[in-house]
C-alpha cells in the first residue's frame, strides 16, 4: 500500500514519525516508514528509537550522498506501490493528513500536498521565508492559477506511484542545493505524466533566517542557470517562470542593463528582504536581476577564455 520515506540530515524526526505511525495504524493500511540519515552527526541515537515502532526502519548512511541520491535510495528500499516523500523538518497538521492521500492510491499518480507555516511564529528573523512560504507554497484556491500556469514540481511533501518514480528518478548528477525537484518535474512532463496539486500541507518548522534564506536563494538561482545553459533540459524554461521572463529579456537585449541595476539596487533589496515586512515583488526582482548578473559574468569569463 504505502511507503512513507523521510530523508534526514541532523534533524530529530521522532515526533513526525510518531504522528505518521499513529495515523497509518488507525487507518488499518499496509505501510512502512523508512527514515534515512544522510551522513547525520546529530540526533542519530534519538532517531533510532523509531525502530521500536512496528513497520518502521532507520537507515544510517556513513556519508552525505545528497538530496537526489538519497531519495532514489529510499525508493529502492521501499516495498509498497505508493511512495510518500516528506522532508524531515515537517509537522503533520491534522489527523486526516494520510487519509487525504489514500484516495489517490488506486492508480498511477503524482500528487503534491504543499506546505504551510506556523502563524504563531512572528520572529522577524524568519520573516522572508515565512512570508514566501505562506504566499507561494500552499496549494489552496489562491494559488491554483499559478500552479496550472507554471506547474513546478516541489519535493517537501508528495505522493507518487513507485512505478512512475523508478522510471523518472532524481538526477544524481545535480549536486549541491537547488532544483533537483524542478528537473524531476521536467522529466515527468517529458513522459507526459501530469501531477496534481491538493491542499494537504505539512507545516514547515525548520525555518531559516532571512540571511541564510537569501544565500540559499542565490545558490538556487546559480544552480538553475547552470542547468539552463547545460542544454540537457530544453523544456526547463517552460517549467520555470523566472527563466521564461529571463529569455524574454534576452530577446529585448535588456539583460546587461539589468545586471548593472542589480549592483546598484542590491543594498536596498537586502535591507527590505531582511526587514520585518519583506516584499515578495522585491524578492522576485532580486532573483531575476541576480540571474542577469550571473549571465553577464559567465559571458565575460567566456570572452576571457576565448
Amino acid at each position: 500500500m504505502l511507503s512513507i520515506l523521510i530523508p534526514t540530515y541532523n534533524y530529530n524526526i521522532t515526533q513526525l514519525v510518531g504522528d505518521l505511525h499513529h495515523q497509518a495504524t488507525d487507518l488499518e493500511i499496509e505501510f512502512e516508514i523508512i527514515v534515512m540519515e544522510d551522513g547525520s552527526e546529530k540526533y542519530v541515537d534519538e532517531n533510532s528509537t523509531i525502530c521500536q515502532l512496528q513497520n518502521c526502519r532507520h537507515v544510517i548512511l556513513d556519508k552525505n550522498i545528497g538530496r537526489s541520491c538519497i531519495r532514489n535510495r529510499l525508493a529502492e528500499e521501499s516495498k509498497y506501490d505508493y511512495l510518500l516523500f516528506l522532508d524531515c523538518d515537517a509537522r503533520v497538521p491534522n489527523q486526516n493528513f494520510l487519509y487525504k492521500y489514500l484516495a489517490f492510491c488506486k492508480e498511477p499518480c503524482v500528487v503534491l500536498g504543499g506546505r504551510i507555516y506556523d502563524y504563531k511564529n512572528t520572529d522577524p528573523q524568519h520573516s522572508l521565508l515565512r512570508k514566501y512560504g505562506t504566499e507561494k507554497e500552499r496549494n489552496d484556491l489562491k494559488n491554483l492559477k499559478q500552479r496550472h500556469q507554471y506547474p513546478v514540481f516541489t519535493s517537501p511533501n508528495f505522493l507518487i506511484a513507485r512505478s512512475i518514480f523508478l522510471k523518472v528518478r532524481f538526477d544524481e548528477s545535480i549536486v549541491g542545493y537547488g532544483h533537483e525537484d524542478t528537473i524531476f518535474g521536467v522529466r515527468l512532463n517529458e513522459l507526459n505524466v501530469d501531477f496534481n496539486f491538493i491542499d494537504n500541507p505539512v507545516v514547515h518548522i525548520g525555518l531559516e533566517s532571512n540571511s541564510v534564506f537569501i544565500k540559499k536563494t542565490e545558490e538556487s538561482i546559480s544552480k538553475l542557470y547552470q542547468l539552463f545553459v547545460s542544454d540537457k533540459y530544453p523544456s526547463l524554461k517552460e517549467a520555470s517562470k523566472i527563466l521564461n521572463v529571463f529569455c524574454r529579456l534576452q530577446k529585448l537585449h535588456m539583460v546587461s542593463l539589468l545586471s548593472l541595476k542589480f549592483d546598484l539596487l542590491k543594498p536596498l533589496f537586502i535591507a527590505n528582504l531582511r526587514g520585518r515586512n519583506p516584499s515578495l515583488v522585491i524578492y522576485d526582482l532580486y532573483k531575476l536581476l541576480y540571474l542577469c548578473k550571473l549571465h553577464v559574468s559567465a559571458d565575460k569569463m567566456a570572452d576571457g577564455v576565448a
